[in-house]
């Protein structure tokens, strides 16, 4: 499940969400413009891209740093997987009563949170899955070279890896995986006509505008969850960059320390706001609740 959720947003990185971000490419590539043409006046300055760079060309799909750092995050969930399914023992060591311990804490989590145990071991692998992917990827972003390691490509160096979550079309291939599994969930368990009668209500003027705000509401889920993943991992990243510049034997590593727990976090709030649209979407209609 991690593998296949990890390479629906490798495809989905740059060639589906192009359209997404093509205006903010664009403001990307004009201050790029202009930070180039300052750098040649004074000789060094700091280097910030919005978009992630590409890297080289394959079969004419552009394989961009981000795009490379995704795939590198599949191979290590994949890895691990194995390993710890190789080292399943009746008696279990340290390391799988630790993974035990957690799958269990979140899987009671979530039966409680859905109040049915049978949606939460139907939940899990994607809930889990988001979670350890962001964590990984994120993470595995503070390893030495990511950022640092250049290549050569059309005559510019751009650095080899790049923290995938500090991509859009990464951010918003997990939440179109996610808001499609959310309102999947809410027409299987409820049924297509009362699911769709949470947002289409002819019954009063009111209930009309209520169902209108709640289907901008969830349309409105793809843009909080892509731009707030997006927008801490980036924001972290240009302030490590800057704070690099200016006081490079100071501030680093306490702020790249909290950048790891931020990391973290923001995998907790992915995974969790999944959990619980998911629970929204399962609710029974307002006045048709079961006593």
């Amino acid at each position: 499940m991690t593998g296949v959720l990890a390479q629906i947003g490798s495809f989905f990185n740059t060639p589906v969400a192009y359209a997404a971000t093509e205006a903010a490419t664009h403001a990307a590539d004009v201050a790029e413009g202009t930070e180039h043409a300052a750098e040649a006046a004074h000789g060094s300055g700091i280097h910030v891209v919005l978009r992630a760079e590409e890297v080289f060309n394959l079969f004419g799909f552009p394989i961009t740093n981000s795009l490379i750092m995704t795939i590198i995050t599949t191979v290590v969930l994949l890895a691990f997987a194995f390993f710890l399914r190789n080292k399943l023992a009746l008696i279990p060591g340290k390391l799988q009563a630790g993974v035990e311990m957690l799958f269990e804490g979140v899987l009671g989590y979530m039966a409680e949170t859905l109040e049915s145990e049978k949606l939460a071991r139907a939940f899990f692998p994607l809930t889990m899955t988001i979670f350890l992917f962001v964590l990984v990827a994120n993470e595995l972003s503070f390893l030495p070279g990511v950022g640092s390691i250049l290549v050569e490509h059309m005559g510019s160096s751009v650095p080899l890896l790049r923290a995938p979550a500090a991509d859009l079309n990464m951010t918003l291939a997990l939440a179109v995986i996610a808001f499609l599994v959310i309102e999947i969930a809410g027409v299987v368990v409820l049924g297509f006509f009362k699911y769709a009668g949470k947002y289409v209500n002819f019954s009063s003027p009111v209930n009309f505008a209520v169902g209108l705000i709640e289907l901008i509401s969830n349309l409105g889920r793809l843009i909080s969850f892509s731009f707030r993943l997006f927008g801490n991992v980036f924001a972290g990243e240009v302030m490590l960059v800057v704070v690099g510049f200016f006081l490079a034997y100071l501030l680093p590593v306490p702020l790249m320390a909290f950048e790891v727990f931020v990391g973290f976090i923001q995998a907790v709030v992915f995974s969790m706001l999944t959990l619980f649209f998911i629970k929204l979407s399962v609710m029974e209609p307002h006045g048709n609740e079961s006593h």
